[in-house]
């Protein structure tokens, strides 16, 4: 079957058989099918979209050009949470300890920057010492000890979507619905999840810009993951503006440690506590949706729980056992919080009095790519000591030259080259905005 064939049925709108799909995942994976012909197969899906049958194929077969975690022999219930990308995310660093502080086991199989978002693999690794790179015995040693842990792709994992996530971040397919469908299911069922929570983000600095086609997403995530068999829950929640007061690796580690211990934005813990209560319900459910005792049988109790797992200091011990576990050294982490910034710095001042009416996730995250702190293609190195802190937000009252952030740059030249997509990104007006929600809509199978 040739590889040229399957482009042009999908090109022209056709529905790929399975075998169709096959060749064109399997020949990547084994070298036959060059990097172009994928390129352009990708953007072919891309404009001309999957059936259903087609997304679950691919995420099938996706998930079979590898192996799979065995998590046997652990005491459940494994659950997960991905979320599909946002600025100043760094909700997984919180939730992770949170939910397992409330006995639920974590396998967390995380990626890197990709376009204009950030990446949790670069946010821990900016720990020094912090390594997420497991092999499964230590990925099933450290979850039986500690509830959860942080990993990344190996090779041996899914690689067809570790090669084929890579090379939508540089063809400018990252958006596609089936290809972010099968991309992420096929991680989280090869990681030993059992259930699974999707943070599915919708705005300007989200990968799904409407509401509409969140839900799409969300929709499809859902229906295809219960398909495989799996409990799933679909949040979707805003991201208009960058989630917290942090925007960076290492600054992004800072937030999660205030978060953890109680001290997080209002709105970066609404969204944090939602997802791992969901987390804490799909835990509690069987496949026949019967509630498992010891874990939470509804949103709100569960919320409880979680709050209560921080009011402890027990989900922040956690935190801390899991760096010291994958290597980090907590005590210069530490040491390096609040001071670890680049030496290139300028400040983001208010324009006028007024109030702010908001500020633009999407360019605060395309400047931040030209800070260090995201990657142009997938072989750029990233900067942990580069980003924004935000001193006022959207709602804010300020007068002219206030401070509204302080930004750090990998050198001048990035921050020159920042400069005016900052600027752009801060809308300053004489009335204060309304408020809008960040929950926007939950869709569940459980």
């Amino acid at each position: 079957m040739r590889a040229v064939d399957v482009i042009m049925k999908k090109r022209d709108g056709g529905e790929l058989s399975r075998d169709e799909i096959a060749a064109i995942v399997n020949g990547y994976v084994s070298g036959e099918v060059p990097e172009y012909q994928v390129s352009a197969w990708l953007m072919a899906v891309f404009f001309r979209g999957m059936s259903f049958r087609e997304t679950a194929d691919l995420t099938d077969l996706m998930l079979r050009s590898g192996s799979r975690m065995d998590l046997s022999g652990i005491a459940g219930p494994f659950v997960d949470k991905h979320s599909t990308g946002g600025v100043g995310d760094k909700v997984s660093l919180i939730l992770a300890p949170i939910a397992a502080a409330c006995g639920v086991r974590v396998p967390m199989m995380s990626g890197r920057a990709l376009g204009h978002t950030g990446g949790t693999l670069d946010k821990l690794e900016s720990i020094p010492g912090y390594t997420t790179r497991l092999d499964e015995a230590r990925f099933r040693e450290y979850i039986e000890r500690d509830g959860f842990a942080m990993t990344g792709q190996t090779d041996a994992i899914v690689p067809a979507d570790k090669r084929l996530y890579s090379l939508r971040d540089v063809t400018a397919t990252v958006e596609s619905v089936p290809l972010i469908t099968a991309s992420i299911l096929s991680k989280k069922v090869a990681e030993g999840a059992e259930a699974l929570v999707f943070d599915v983000k919708s705005g300007p600095g989200a990968f799904m810009k409407t509401v509409d086609d969140a839900e799409r997403l969300a929709s499809s995530l859902v229906r295809t993951g219960q398909a495989m068999g799996k409990r799933i829950v679909g949040v979707i929640t805003d991201m208009t503006e960058p989630l917290g007061d942090k925007v960076g690796n290492f600054l992004e580690v800072e937030e999660s440690i205030d978060c953890l211990e109680g001290r997080g934005p209002a709105d970066l813990m609404e969204v944090t506590y939602r997802l791992a209560a969901w987390m804490l319900v799909a835990a509690g459910n069987d496949a026949a949706g019967n509630g498992a005792a010891g874990v939470a049988q509804d949103v709100e109790a569960a919320t409880r729980l979680c709050e209560k797992a921080v009011a402890s200091g027990k989900a922040l011990e956690l935190f801390m056992r899991n760096v010291r576990t994958q290597g980090g050294d907590v005590d210069r982490m530490m040491k390096m919080r609040g001071s670890f910034r680049s030496r290139h710095v300028r400040e983001l001042r208010a324009p006028a009095a007024g109030y702010v009416r908001s500020i633009d996730a999407y360019k605060i995250g395309l400047a931040g790519v030209y800070l260090g702190v995201g990657r142009n293609k997938t072989s750029d190195p990233v900067a942990p000591d580069v980003g924004f802190v935000f001193e006022r937000r959207k709602g804010a009252a300020v007068a002219k030259g206030d401070l509204v952030a302080t930004v750090y740059g990998k050198d001048e030249a990035s921050l020159d080259a920042a400069w005016p997509l900052v600027a752009e990104a801060l809308s300053v007006g004489p009335e204060a905005p309304a408020a809008s929600p960040l929950v926007i809509k939950e869709i569940t199978a459980l």
